[in-house]
């Protein structure tokens, strides 16, 4: 059983916050959570393992797979922004929750676009453990080490 709101809250605060606990709320959240889980546990190897050896090198020079990107259509200028977005936010929870929350943060960061985005990704990369576990992904996949 879900407890109720407290009674000293305002009744459309308390109405709201009893809406948003509800089982129905609870069930459609642990099925993302679920489904996010699951997700990144299949797509993360396969997107690493798609990763330009050199993806993370320091020449200033943006990698082969942006620029293929940045000359996409118009519904993928919309949509790589949502899914690294949603990507982040994903990692964030699975830094707490189960999954690979580093990882997915880092993939979610290659699909957006700001400044300082590359400066960031090395920084993360750079890291052994990060580093370590992104090459034995592609080990597995049998493809050649990321370099720095």
């Amino acid at each position: 059983m879900i407890a109720a709101a407290p009674a000293w809250l305002p009744e459309p605060v308390r109405a709201l916050l009893e809406h948003a606990v509800s089982a129905r709320v609870l069930a459609a959240l642990s099925l993302l959570s679920v489904l996010t889980f699951v997700g990144s546990l299949l797509a993360l190897p396969w997107l690493i393992a798609r990763l330009p050896t050199d993806y993370f090198v320091e020449d200033g020079t943006p990698p082969s797979a942006v620029l293929r990107s940045e000359r996409a259509i118009s519904v993928a200028r919309v949509v790589r922004p949502v899914l690294g977005t949603m990507l982040i936010l994903a990692g964030v929870a699975m830094l707490v929750l189960p999954g690979q929350g580093v990882l997915t943060i880092l993939v979610g960061l290659s699909l957006l676009d700001f400044p300082g985005k590359r400066r960031l990704q090395r920084r993360i990369v750079s890291r052994p453990r990060v580093l370590g576990a992104l090459n034995a992904i592609r080990a597995r996949a049998h493809k050649p080490p990321l370099v720095l």
